[in-house]
């Protein structure tokens, strides 16, 4: 069977800077590679400076967006990965994060990692995943 590939855009903001929000990657399985999420309205415009909670909460739920329009939800998610401007601040603010994975009953494989900044002025978390149905 050969693999076909499909883009996955709930926002178009995104397209018009080069890259997708997600891609299906289609076979035996279907697989949804997403690009990073972070605290971004759906025009793109960054959202709660200062505020690592609500910038956690949006990210996920732009993430959700993404998994949504694909027709999957938190529950297909299979790897996550965390970037952050201040790991010991994510770290106090996890709780966001961890309760709606709990929710959705998943525990993906997760990477978090510190760094100096994200493409986004102002933003201190992004979220990245990948998942399967």
């Amino acid at each position: 069977m050969a693999v076909e590939r499909t883009a996955v855009n709930p926002v178009t903001w995104s397209t018009e800077m080069g890259f997708n929000q997600g891609e299906i990657v289609s076979g035996h399985t279907r697989t949804l590679y997403c690009s990073g999420q972070t605290a971004t309205s759906g025009d793109g415009g960054p959202q709660h400076d200062g505020d690592m909670a609500a910038q956690v909460g949006l990210s996920l739920h732009n993430l959700e967006a993404v998994l949504g329009a694909a027709g999957m939800s938190l529950a297909n998610l299979v790897r996550l990965n965390v970037y952050t401007t201040d790991v010991d601040l994510l770290v106090q603010h996890y709780g966001v994060l961890a309760s709606r994975l709990g929710a959705a009953r998943v525990a993906p494989t997760t990477t978090m990692l510190g760094v100096t900044r994200l493409a986004i002025p102002g933003q201190m978390v992004e979220l990245e995943g990948t998942a399967v149905a």
